[in-house]
């Protein structure tokens, strides 16, 4: 597979199953991902941190659970399948934020005074479901990732992109950032 190909799998999830709605929020999905990709640019985030943001949520494409099964109470793991899935093509300094930004949420939750409040109706009802906030063991333990700070960075751009009269840009805007990022040699057979 190309680097164009692989660029052009990701598109297509957006234009296919990103179009459903977002569990409750007033955006689609490619939307709510969109903007999240829109508002880490517009913060000067760098490259593999914007294409995290872009990607976050394409583990409710992928996994045996779907995101309607996480609204009616089952995690779907979303973060770490999709963090898995796109590893075939990123390196961990995209695929790990990913991988983490549900494990943000709960660690603002934990830490952060006020941040429950910040959280839509939906996403209050998926922290219970992912384990609600953490302990203060957790949280010692998340602060020390390496990658902990960039996922802290991408949930409050993953909060902030659900408004239905926010600028969504077209997925082509992010295209040759996607391109730049891609392995060598990734998803070849």
């Amino acid at each position: 597979m190309t680097n164009t190909q692989a660029i052009d799998v990701i598109e297509e999830l957006f234009a296919a199953q990103g179009s459903s709605e977002y569990f409750g929020e007033a955006v689609t999905q490619a939307e709510h991902m969109l903007q999240a990709g829109a508002l880490a640019e517009a913060a000067g985030a760098p490259a593999p941190l914007v294409a995290a943001a872009l990607l976050h949520d394409l583990g409710h494409f992928h996994g045996e659970v779907s995101g309607h099964d996480l609204m009616e109470g089952t995690d779907n793991r979303h973060s770490h399948t999709g963090a898995d899935w796109l590893a075939q093509w990123f390196g961990p300094e995209v695929t790990e934020p990913v991988r983490l930004h549900v494990a943000a949420k709960r660690y603002l939750c934990a830490v952060e005074p006020g941040y429950f409040a910040l959280l839509s109706p939906a996403s209050v009802h998926t922290l219970s479901v992912q384990g609600g906030p953490m302990t203060v063991a957790e949280a010692a333990e998340f602060a020390a990732h390496p990658h902990g700070e960039d996922a802290v960075r991408l949930r409050r751009w993953d909060e902030a992109a659900k408004d239905p009269e926010g600028p969504v840009p077209a997925f082509a805007h992010f295209r040759p950032l996607l391109a730049s990022l891609l392995r060598p040699g990734a998803g070849e057979a």
